[in-house]
């Protein structure tokens, strides 16, 4: 294998390490203004969008275990890969793509699972993480509240009147 070429798949299989999931998507119709823009969107979900050659990320999955995308490896393609919220990182995308109109999502592996881009808008339209957190312990304390006030209910009604 020529020098050039492992230099590249070892770029994709360091992209591949940064997280559990990978985005493969089209920037066809991406100027550079638009991918330096995309670039500081996913910055805050610490995620990045590289430029991958069709011919490296086929190896390079292979290698690291990904399911098989081939079907998806056609025209352009660039990866977003990194962070630990990919929900974060779907709303990113999926924002982007309503914004702009240039960007097209082709596939997503998350968990060694293939997501399409209907499933990751799907994806993209969750509550984050805090939110959930936040409605689950809403759900907690709502409860406990509800079975103190039963309790407080039944000791007044229980207590002579003075």
């Amino acid at each position: 294998m020529r020098a050039e070429k492992k230099f590249l798949i070892d770029e994709v299989t360091g992209h591949l390490q940064k997280s559990d999931y990978v985005i493969l998507t089209n920037f066809t119709k991406l100027t550079v203004a638009d991918t330096a823009e995309l670039r500081k969107r996913l910055s805050p979900e610490k995620a990045e969008f590289h430029v991958v050659k069709n011919s490296s990320f086929r190896v390079a999955a292979k290698a690291f275990g990904l399911p098989e995308v081939d079907k998806t490896l056609t025209g352009q393609t660039a990866v977003v890969v990194g962070g630990k919220n990919p929900a974060g990182v779907a709303k990113v995308l999926k924002k982007f793509i309503e914004e702009k109109q240039k960007l097209e999502v082709k596939v997503g592996v998350l968990d060694k699972k293939v997501f399409s881009a209907v499933d990751l808008a799907k994806l993209a339209d969750l509550p984050s993480l805090d939110a959930l957190r936040a409605q689950f312990l809403s759900l907690l304390t709502s409860n406990a509240a509800a079975f103190v006030r039963v309790l407080d209910a039944k000791v007044k009604k229980e207590q002579p009147a003075a």
